[in-house]
């Protein structure tokens, strides 16, 4: 099995392989364990966000991102813009929260944590994504599931592909109850566009607030092995590129 990477050098580990492959970063917060980086490629195609590490006891998200940009998964015809660790210091002492043990993902109507108005303030500064993934893990399932938000068109073939595509490594979470929701189906929660506590705002609803059209929430199983969990992730965001509107697929290219 392969070894995977320490978490404290995933952030200098994916600063070098971004640089090298021509992507830019920008420092959106300075913490104690290492900067809050965005790191962005100006394409023609569509704008596909990528964000994980907002938990920091969720190591998945942050380590599939850094395999993906090594694989040279990110084309050239994406503009693509990439947070791989939102918690640099909840990844580096493993807790859910940050420094302060507050839990980002439910701060950005309030915005009292550094780390998150520093986001915020990056992802207004420019257009909205036309998708967003977000990357997490839950520790109360065995299973895959996600969150789908969608002001567009619905499109079931495309919830499918990705459930089919991590099927190898996990199930997906059977309901009738997921997270405290009633899915659409096995591993598919067809979520609406606001927040299940109305003052404390995850990220998936700020950026539909924003005008983000599509964004889908993936949640592998905390307690099965790293590697599933990292390789799940994998599948999970190539399945979903798949879906990317097919004139903006090629805009640019």
């Amino acid at each position: 099995m392969a070894v995977m990477p320490d978490r404290t050098v995933l952030l200098p580990r994916f600063a070098h392989a971004a640089g090298t492959r021509g992507f830019a970063g920008r420092v959106l917060e300075n913490c104690a364990a290492g900067p809050l980086m965005a790191w962005e490629r100006p394409a023609g195609g569509p704008r596909v966000y990528i964000s994980a590490g907002i938990h920091g006891d969720e190591p998945a998200g942050p380590m599939a991102l850094l395999k993906l940009m090594e694989a040279d998964f990110f084309t050239p015809a994406v503009h693509w813009l990439l947070c791989p660790v939102l918690n640099p210091d909840g990844l580096a002492a493993g807790t859910r929260g940050n420094g302060d043990g507050r839990d980002l993902n439910r701060d950005y109507l309030k915005r009292r944590t550094p780390e998150v108005r520093a986001h915020a303030a990056w992802l207004e500064s420019q257009p909205a994504p036309d998708l967003f993934l977000s990357l997490h893990e839950d520790w109360e399932t065995t299973g895959f599931y996600f969150y789908e938000i969608n002001l567009g068109l619905d499109v079931p073939p495309r919830a499918a592909a990705i459930i089919e595509a991590v099927r190898p490594w996990f199930p997906p979470q059977p309901g009738p109850d997921i997270d405290g929701h009633p899915p659409r189906a096995d591993g598919w929660i067809y979520h609406e566009a606001k927040a299940d506590e109305p003052r404390r705002w995850p990220e998936a609803i700020f950026l539909a607030r924003l005008g983000c059209p599509l964004s889908f929430t993936f949640e592998t199983p905390s307690r099965a092995p790293l590697a599933r969990r990292i390789a799940a992730h994998m599948a999970a965001v190539k399945a979903a590129g798949d879906y990317l509107p097919a004139h903006k697929k090629t805009a640019g290219a």
